[in-house]
């Protein structure tokens, strides 16, 4: 049975200006239509802060996957797009990563990636990252901070996961932000 990769259950926003790397994720994790909780943390950082990412999906599978990115980054000594590569080839042979139901958003400073248990790697135009539920939201809304003329990250993270909260039903307001060292 073909695996649905459209995960229904958070919003991951990240965006990049000028030498900052900003990754913002909602806290909300339901079941089904249940809301089990509210106060989760779906974003990361690695390489000494060097490296964000943020996950939709199953919290367990998460997990694992981040395990095995940040292992895939230090043996490619921090370079990121290797990494990347490396763990989406791993996710789509390995017969139990396979298995695995997430979706994950990747990024520092100067490189974007969106990765899914099926193999794909995407490296977004622009600077705007974002996955889940509520990801076109966020997307519009930071695109509508960049053209007001917004240059803080950390601002156009915040307001675009607040908007998206008011209208994404599997997205919440208590985000969680990180930025790049």
């Amino acid at each position: 049975m073909k695996k649905d990769h459209s995960i229904r259950s958070t919003t991951i926003l990240g965006i990049r200006i000028g030498n900052k790397a900003v990754i913002g994720g909602d806290g909300q994790v339901t079941f089904g239509d249940i809301q089990m909780k509210s106060k989760a943390i779906k974003v990361k950082s690695f390489g000494d802060g060097n490296v964000l990412a943020g996950f939709a999906g199953a919290a367990a599978d998460a997990m694992a996957l981040f395990e095995k990115f940040e292992n895939k980054l230090d043996e490619m000594n921090g370079n990121l797009q290797k990494a990347v590569v490396d763990l989406a080839k791993d996710w789509r042979t390995d017969k139990i990563l396979r298995e695995l139901d997430a979706l994950l958003a990747i990024m520092d400073q100067r490189n974007s990636f969106i990765l899914s248990g099926s193999g794909d790697v995407i490296e977004p135009d622009g600077r705007i990252i974002s996955i889940g539920s509520g990801a076109g939201y966020a997307i519009s809304a930071a695109k509508a901070f960049l053209k007001s003329g917004e240059k803080d990250p950390v601002t156009i993270v915040k307001e675009s996961l607040k908007i998206t909260a008011d209208i994404c039903i599997y997205t919440n307001d208590n985000i969680t932000i990180l930025e790049t060292v």
